[in-house]
């Protein structure tokens, strides 16, 4: 019996299945961030640790371990920008991905600054096992859970849209509800970065002090996660054809100031953001509201 000719291969073949290997790889490339995010966050806790552990022998050291574990978060926020924004670009968002992204910030942006605070902070500077220091541990605790609230808020938001009055539901695509927690990681890591010296080396004088305004602004940032503040979320800046360039040289302008004066162009980037939400708020209760009774 003659065997069957064979058949001619189709030439699309092979072409079909690259662009369905680049398409498989473009799902791990948002993962990838991912992964370089909670890498971060588990080096920021091990660096804090490491301070932690160092504040009774070397206090450079101890500030060098702390100003690590400072950038660590700073790095880790960037790679949470990008693996978002890199999925939506790449129509790649997967629910696999989303999940893995929470549990990331929970740890990089819940955990490591909760525990850079701690061991940074009032952790060091009050005595074991004192009252003040259980309150310290208190006060961490309570960002973590705040943190982990608002996280769990914004998923349930994004996956349930708000309904309008015409009955349609939309995503606001514009705001958050409450300070994003990147945003209230970022403002503790910047102001570590800005002074990474712990506080214990500080002189009695100003231990007291210090030490209160830092659990106050542990404490409000973890109120602030949690409130119904409006915060912008520039996910449609740069839309528009005549403003990319805008925003490009904006970035750049701010990349280059970044790197040649971190210290203090983090820190005023972040509390500006923080700050700004709780502006508007109150501006917008003092706004002239025209009445609508009839006269």
């Amino acid at each position: 019996m003659a065997g069957k000719a064979p058949q001619p291969e189709d030439p699309a073949e092979p072409e079909v299945r690259e662009r369905r290997g680049i398409k498989k790889g473009l799902y791990l490339l948002p993962s990838t961030f991912t992964a370089a995010n909670i890498g971060m966050g588990f080096f920021s806790v091990m660096a804090s640790l490491r301070g932690f552990q160092l504040l009774d022998e070397n206090i450079p050291a101890a500030t060098a371990q702390f100003d690590y574990a400072a950038r660590a978060i700073g790095w880790a926020a960037l790679f949470d920008a990008l693996d978002g924004r890199i999925a939506r670009m790449t129509k790649t968002t997967t629910e696999m991905g989303i999940q893995l992204d929470s549990l990331a910030d929970v740890l990089t942006f819940g955990i490591a600054p909760a525990v850079l605070a701690y061991a940074w902070g009032y952790g060091s500077s009050l005595p074991d096992g004192s009252q003040a220091q259980k309150l310290g541990w208190f006060v961490s605790f309570m960002f973590l859970m705040c943190g982990a609230l608002r996280l769990a808020r914004f998923n349930v938001q994004a996956t349930r849209p708000r309904t309008l009055s015409e009955g349609t539901a939309k995503v606001d695509k514009k705001n958050f509800v409450g300070l994003p927690i990147p945003a209230a990681a970022g403002l503790i890591a910047a102001f570590v970065h800005f002074a990474p010296t712990p506080l214990k080396a500080y002189g009695d004088e100003y231990l007291t002090p210090y030490t209160g305004l830092a659990m106050g602004a542990i404490a409000v940032l973890g109120v602030l996660m949690v409130s119904t503040i409006r915060y912008s979320s520039f996910k449609t800046v740069g839309g528009g054809k005549r403003s990319r360039a805008t925003v490009v040289l904006f970035i750049a302008a701010v990349g280059m100031l970044i790197w040649l004066y971190s210290r203090y162009t983090l820190l005023a980037i972040v509390a500006a953001y923080v700050l700004h939400g709780i502006v508007l708020r109150v501006a917008s209760l003092f706004r002239f509201r025209p009445s609508t009774e009839a006269h």
